[in-house]
């Protein structure tokens, strides 16, 4: 099995927390934070990981994941292609057909895998989507009318959130677009066809973007000193 791992982010809203690195180089827990996302894929067999990055940046991720497991190849992009583009780029790469594991590099999570893939391979869907239960930012107020009958902190709304790791079936991979975003093509138009599964998720999924998502990264992990994807 192989995967792709999108790790082009420049980590440009992490300010000086990034130290000069691209955000998926970005250490928590004193490794890189892409090294949670390869680790998850060779837990769950994946032999194999295609990292997408941006031009220049291909021995900075070849060195700091040549231990982690898999073996690993650095494709640079000639230029920003989008996440899209950067995944029809990088599924170039692939030594053999068939379906593709493909994650962004910049988030923690502990998805079960090997369940997706199963749940994958039985739908018969072009494409599935691993999706998180969407919790609001800030807390609510009930009411009763005009009554304040009640306070909830951050509660779960009834939505589901893109959080980021699909299985891509060949029709999937050549309908990426060259440059752009898949997420406003490809997948609105597979879900148009009724060919777009969701898979459902509800453990751990933090992405990391700001300084304080950073921080929350890293009290999670001391806190949690002996987690490690599944």
């Amino acid at each position: 099995m192989e995967a792709i791992v999108l790790a082009g982010g420049k980590g440009e809203r992490l300010g000086d927390a990034a130290r000069g690195l691209p955000k998926a180089l970005v250490p928590i827990g004193e490794r890189p934070l892409v090294a949670y996302q390869v680790e998850l894929l060779a837990a769950a067999g994946v032999g194999r990981v295609i990292v997408s990055c941006a031009a220049g940046q291909g021995e900075l991720f070849e060195r700091a994941l040549a231990d982690v497991g898999p073996e690993l190849v650095a494709v640079e992009e000639p230029e920003p292609l989008g996440r899209g583009g950067g995944l029809r780029f990088a599924a170039d790469r692939r030594t053999e057909p068939g379906p593709v594991l493909a994650l962004n590099g910049d988030e923690l999570l502990d998805v079960d895998v090997a369940s997706l893939l199963r749940a994958h391979g039985s739908s018969g869907a072009a494409a599935t989507v691993t999706v998180s239960p969407l919790r609001s930012a800030f807390g609510v107020v009930e009411l009763d009318g005009e009554l304040v009958i009640g306070f909830r902190e951050a509660p779960r709304l009834p939505y589901w959130v893109n959080c980021g790791l699909y299985v891509l079936g060949e029709d999937a991979i050549e309908r990426l677009p060259e440059r752009g975003d898949h997420e406003r093509t490809t997948f609105p138009e597979l879900a148009a066809e009724r060919r777009l599964r969701a898979f459902f998720h509800e453990g751990i999924w933090l992405t990391v973007n700001t300084p304080k998502e950073l921080r929350q990264a890293e009290e999670f992990l001391s806190a949690n000193p002996e987690w490690r994807p599944r």
